[in-house]
């Protein structure tokens, strides 16, 4: 489709990023628009002028991606407004298991219990998917062909980053996510249970309906 007023560009680039909801590749809205790379970046630096600063509304990229997003200034009167009932707040042994994600994916579940030293993630795994900052990315090429997690576009987002390489250090995402390292937790606050691990990983009730998982060798990497 061609866009016959160009000046009207900037304005119908919102539109459509206001009806998503959600990121969109720069590279298929130039294709359905039929315009030009610079004509996009144009326009959407016409918009991160106004959508900017103090205004509620923000304009965000990521991964060549472009979304609108309520300014993260004003996050606390949004929640008490529109969540009163939101999604669980991430436990701190949720926050500490994303970091590790983070850092070392692809990464199995026994993984992430060797270096956190506890018997069993589940749980923190399972809020984390729930809330869609972590997915399966594949099996690792190991005895049980074990799950391998890695991070996914809602967690950049969730702590505006742009890409992975804009990771802070490990103490430096711990602060942004607002973990306090306080060494072993109590047992009153844990949220695992005791007990022997299987030989092999079985796939969790809350994946079983997961597809096209891949088996990765514990070399490789998430592009």
């Amino acid at each position: 489709m061609n866009v016959e007023n160009k000046k009207n560009l900037k304005d119908i680039v919102f539109s459509i990023l206001f009806v998503a909801g959600e990121g969109i590749e720069k590279s298929f809205i130039t294709e359905k628009l039929n315009i030009t790379d610079k004509e996009l970046e144009k326009a959407l630096k016409e918009l991160q002028e106004i959508y900017q600063g103090d205004n509620g509304i923000h304009l965000i990229t990521y991964k060549n991606k472009v979304q609108l997003a309520s300014n993260p200034a004003y996050a606390d009167y949004i929640s008490e407004v529109l969540n009163p009932i939101r999604e669980k707040t991430l436990t701190r042994a949720a926050l500490e298991t994303l970091a590790i994600i983070a850092y070392k994916q692809p990464i199995t579940k026994l993984e992430i219990e060797e270096i956190r030293g506890v018997n069993n993630a589940d749980y923190a795994v399972q809020i984390l998917i729930d809330q869609n900052v972590i997915e399966v990315v594949g099996r690792k090429d190991a005895v049980g062909k074990p799950l391998l997690f890695g991070t996914t576009d809602n967690f950049l987002k969730r702590f505006n980053l742009q890409d992975l390489a804009e990771l802070p250090d490990y103490e430096g995402l711990l602060e942004r996510i607002k973990v306090i390292e306080t060494g072993e937790e109590e047992k009153s606050d844990s949220l695992y249970n005791e007990f022997k691990l299987p030989d092999e990983e079985e796939l969790p009730d809350f994946l079983k309906n997961e597809a096209g998982i891949e088996t990765i060798s514990g070399n490789d990497e998430i592009a």
